[in-house]
């Protein structure tokens, strides 16, 4: 067909996918049909893990929420639970999320403003109060002390008379992106591969019910990748875990049922869609040919989205309730598990209580209102998404080949290749905006002089000294001894080569601090250092 007559040129999605005017039979593979899209609950699971999929049950409503202290937080997790939502999420603080406690001086200016302050059991234990924790699942965003913060939540559990056994949650726990796109790395590699291995390894005897890992493409696509990369390069940490898993003794179909991922909702609609259905199909076939997985619950990605924050304006930022709704729609056509909504404001800074609960009933009024979630997969046999499907699916394939090739994930973070093939794809949206070659409505058309001003959010600017005074109260209560004979046992299990689980339970139950534990633990292992792959990626632009 002329491209005559049409808007533009040409016809493009993110990942630079052409768009043809019209899709017609030929554009799907029919002999191959049944194998490739199938029945919904059936390998290879292209149109939904489960038979009958949101007519059962509906997707969990998790908002993510987390920021100054634990009496704050667990006020606003109460909040969203009694406003109807049915999981937990939780945001940590910067000095949280890379081992340092409240009175290190390079936590300063920083504490609780991105997330809520953890730096000790009785931090977590104020924070799940009145939490009906054997009910309610909480999912953990956090990597490098992950493991420690585990521990707490799991010590605070049962210190409550839960049973661990019966906690249900996800701990995102995945280290490799840290090293890419988000930075909050500890360790370096090998030494953090081996903390989340070994919570993969206790999580499968003593938390049956827990995801260990939540292997995350969510940051990526933050940082710029596109929808094939962001399948690609998760799947490809997640080969890497695996394999490591293996490496250590444990079986495939032990741990892989109680993997989860972590994946972006952007813009493009059918795009997104599609995403979703090709990762289904791409991770049960890597599951099944390359990790001989027999159990078919490994073979079922289960997955978490959470509607994408970069795509939110500060100008005119009643039109992120507009953007967020669409996300989200993507994400349950795509067939999540569950969703996070983002908040009109949070290209401002923290939502406010108002905002969190429109981002709430958007999910609301998209299952109970909509109709989409009342049959499986509706838009299977559209032929525009049967073949977005099979063409992400295979881009995304020759990219796991590609860094196969290289030596896997763990090489290919180490020489700086998926760093710089996010870079450049950021790099080609930005210049795309700049050029007006992609619209963002109120920045670079159709912009306006109304000065909105919503309400904003802040943490209170004594925050930090309070949490020093605490930490303080904290360390002159209890036993000093018992502390330190719990550190130089993780100590001397750090320098061999026995799960740390258990003696970090032992520390955290002695009410070490996360920042004396990390402590050790660098001692240890040493601390990472990021290499230039930016800068040369800077130079070779310019």
């Amino acid at each position: 067909m002329k491209p005559i007559d049409e808007r533009k040129p040409a016809f493009f999605t993110p990942s630079a996918i052409s768009v043809k005017r019209l899709y017609l039979a030929e554009d799907v593979k029919p002999d191959k049909d049944a194998v490739r899209i199938g029945l919904p609950g059936q390998f290879p699971y292209t149109r939904g893990i489960h038979p009958s999929m949101y007519r059962s049950r509906l997707w969990t409503v998790r908002q993510y929420a987390g920021f100054g202290t634990a009496e704050e937080t667990n006020r606003r997790l109460r909040f969203l639970l009694e406003q109807g939502q049915t999981g937990l999420s939780l945001a940590f603080d910067l000095p949280t999320q890379i081992g340092y406690d409240p009175d290190q001086p390079l936590a300063c200016g920083e504490v609780g403003k991105v997330g809520v302050s953890i730096a000790s059991l009785k931090d977590m234990e104020i924070l799940l109060q009145d939490i009906p924790l054997d009910r309610v699942s909480t999912s953990m965003t956090i990597n490098s002390p992950a493991a420690v913060l585990l521990a707490m939540y799991a010590t605070a559990a049962e210190k409550r008379g839960i049973d661990p056994g019966k906690l249900s949650g996800t701990l995102q726990n995945d280290i490799l992106k840290e090293f890419t796109v988000r930075g909050t790395y500890i360790f370096p590699p090998a030494p953090s591969m081996r903390l989340t291995v070994d919570v993969l390894e206790y999580c499968s005897r003593f938390l049956p019910q827990w995801n260990p890992i939540s292997i995350s493409g969510y940051h990526m696509r933050e940082a710029g990748a596109t929808a094939v990369q962001e399948l690609a390069f998760t799947f490809s940490n997640a080969i890497a875990y695996l394999e490591a898993a293996a490496a250590k003794g444990l079986k495939i179909d032990r741990i892989a049922p109680r993997i989860s991922f972590f994946f972006n909702a952007q813009l493009h609609l059918f795009e997104e869609i599609a995403k979703f259905r090709a990762a289904r199909r791409l991770w049960s076939r890597i599951m099944k040919d390359r990790f001989g997985a027999r159990n078919p619950k490994s073979m079922q990605l289960r997955f978490h989205a959470q509607t994408g924050g970069s795509a939110l304006t500060a100008r005119q930022p009643d039109n992120n309730i507009v953007r967020v709704t669409l996300q989200a729609l993507a994400a349950v056509l795509g067939g999540t598990q569950s969703l996070h909504t983002n908040a009109r404001d949070e290209a401002l800074g923290l939502p406010t209580e108002a905002s969190a609960a429109i981002a709430l009933r958007t999910q609301q009024i998209l299952a109970f209102e909509s109709g989409i979630a009342d049959t499986v997969d509706p838009l299977a046999g559209s032929y525009y998404i049967e073949s977005l499907t099979d063409e992400i699916e295979q881009r995304a394939a020759e990219y796991i080949d590609t860094i196969d090739q290289i030596g896997g994930a763990l090489r290919a973070v180490e020489t700086g290749y998926i760093q710089r093939e996010i870079h450049h794809a950021a790099y080609e949206t930005q210049t795309a905006i700049e050029r007006g070659e992609q619209t963002i409505v109120g920045i670079n058309r159709y912009q306006t002089d109304e000065q909105v001003k919503p309400g904003r959010f802040f943490v209170h600017p004594q925050l930090g000294q309070w949490r020093k005074q605490e930490l303080a109260r904290l360390r002159s209560e209890r036993n000093g001894r018992q502390v330190e004979a719990a550190l130089a046992a993780l100590k001397k299990a750090a320098m061999g080569d026995a799960n740390l689980m258990p003696a970090l339970i032992d520390a955290v139950k002695a009410y070490a601090t996360l920042g004396e534990i990390c402590r050790v633990l660098r001692e240890v292992f040493g601390e990472y250092e990021e290499t230039g792959t930016l800068e040369e990626f800077t130079l070779n632009c310019f």
